[in-house]
């Protein structure tokens, strides 16, 4: 088989890449604002990839392969949060200048931004249109199948730690409720590491995952702050107060309450 003259470029399609960005302005900003917009779109599906992968090994009982996927999860995610220093860098006027030409346009309308937080264990069919479950078969798929969560669990069950059975069969498509008993599971891990090495690290990378979205969360907040200040966001929403309530969430919620505990 022969290469193309520039097999790079025919292998990833960066041609294709390329011509798919089409400002609606003259302004150079908007094109940075696309491109950084797109690299983040790429990058929640890294993330994705590497959370789901977790998920599997989880399945197999394999939390040693799962901490390494976790692991990778977080490297990602730490590329994701910086993308926000590129928007950062924006002055207001200039993104202003070309901000009405969004339109309704949002990073909330993010189809795979919505997957990745079914797939961690954030599952809020308040926050989908029904019309994204039947333009995204994926989301649909998504919340029929167990969450990263619902398998951490389920592992440890298996592993003998008395996780309360009302959670290792629930519904899936459930939005999940934090759980006291599952506190206290996560309470005697924490004070026997030694006793529970494998649950306590699979913990510790969960927790890393958890406190990397959060991060990203409070990252957009304070960009969005700076760049509209109380303006309400492209898509309707309540601009800087809307992500300010979402910031409350935290993924594996049982693993931050706990600590209070200790």
């Amino acid at each position: 088989m022969t290469d193309a003259p520039n097999a790079y470029t025919g292998y990833a399609r960066m041609d294709d890449l390329h011509r798919l960005q089409e400002p609606r302005t003259a302004s150079p900003f908007e094109m940075s604002f696309i491109l950084i917009s797109q690299v983040k779109e790429l990058l929640f599906r890294m993330v994705h990839l590497e959370a789901a992968e977790a998920r599997e090994r989880l399945r197999e009982d394999r939390s040693g392969a799962a901490c390494r996927a976790l692991a990778r999860t977080v490297r990602n995610q730490r590329a994701l949060t910086g993308c926000w220093e590129s928007l950062n860098a924006m002055p207001v006027d200039e993104f202003l200048h070309f901000r009405d030409s969004l339109g309704t346009a949002s990073g909330t309308q993010s189809a795979m931004y919505r997957l990745l937080e079914f797939t961690l264990g954030n599952r809020d069919r308040a926050v989908v249109r029904p019309d994204d479950l039947a333009a995204f078969p994926e989301l649909r798929a998504e919340l029929e199948r167990p969450s990263l969560y619902d398998e951490v669990l389920r592992h440890l069950a298996r592993s003998g730690l008395p996780v309360p059975e009302h959670l290792t069969d629930r519904d899936p498509a459930a939005r999940y409720e934090p759980d006291e008993g599952m506190e206290k599971v996560w309470m005697a891990v924490h004070r026997d590491p030694d006793g529970h090495r494998a649950a306590y690290d699979l913990a510790e990378h969960l927790l890393e995952v958890a406190y990397q979205f959060s991060h990203w969360r409070a990252t957009h907040l304070l960009v969005v702050e700076r760049m509209l200040g109380g303006k309400r966001g492209s898509a309707g929403t309540d601009g800087a107060p809307w992500l300010r309530a979402i910031n409350e969430h935290r993924f594996f919620p049982e693993l931050w309450t706990m600590r209070s505990l200790l």
